[in-house]
């Protein structure tokens, strides 16, 4: 196995990314704050698990995906790279405007009286409908996965990220079902909406000059 140095600034670039991407609020973000709000701290919890585990699918497609395709047409980097610039910049502007308006919190809730399993599969089922998930996910992956890259650098990516996942996910599910909380991210949000617009278009500038 050749050595992990020259990959760690994209590695970095990547988990940056994520860690970013997974805070933002979105559709899976709004519902598990909501669930854990409104359903309690069990039901978060679970809530999350089933997100997490709707990351890990989509991290693994895509990183497979993109290292079959970059395999047989390199040149399709370019393309991937475009696409994931766009978005990232897409996104920026999206943070843009929600740190400029009122935006009140809304979620989708799941009902507490739900099952373990079957809140796990509604958080897991919100991952798998999210365009955003593959969309973020082709963009991040993007950033540190290049052309003829080891097999093993997709494992290493995979497995940071799912981490971070996790630690973000479970955070928010056990901070969410408190009052105080709510009202510290109602008071924070725009400027938590201005710092990730600004990261998001960075990141979306550096990858499409790098294309």
């Amino acid at each position: 196995m050749e050595t992990i140095a020259p990959y760690v600034p994209g590695l970095l670039l990547v988990y940056s990314a994520f860690l970013l991407a997974v805070m933002s609020p979105g559709p899976g973000v709004l519902a598990l704050m909501g669930t854990s709000m409104h359903s309690g701290r069990k039901a978060g919890v679970c809530f999350a698990v089933g997100i997490v585990l709707g990351s890990i699918t989509w991290g693994t497609l895509t990183v497979a995906g993109l290292s079959v395709v970059m395999a047989k047409f390199g040149y399709l980097l370019f393309l991937i790279k475009i696409f994931g610039g766009c978005y990232l910049l897409w996104m920026a502007c999206k943070a843009f405007r929600s740190a400029t308006t009122r935006q009140e919190l809304a979620a989708r809730v799941a009902p507490a009286s739900l099952k373990p399993r079957q809140l796990i599969l509604r958080g897991y089922l919100v991952m798998l409908t999210n365009p955003k998930a593959i969309f973020s996910w082709i963009a991040i992956v993007s950033l540190g996965i290049q052309n003829n890259a080891p097999w093993w650098l997709g494992v290493v990516l995979v497995s940071g990220t799912t981490t971070l996942s996790f630690l973000v996910n479970m955070s928010y599910a056990l901070l969410f079902s408190t009052s105080v909380m709510l009202r510290a991210y109602a008071r924070a949000r725009r400027s938590i909406q201005a710092v990730l617009g600004t990261f998001f278009a960075f990141a979306g500038v550096k990858m499409i000059t790098s294309a």
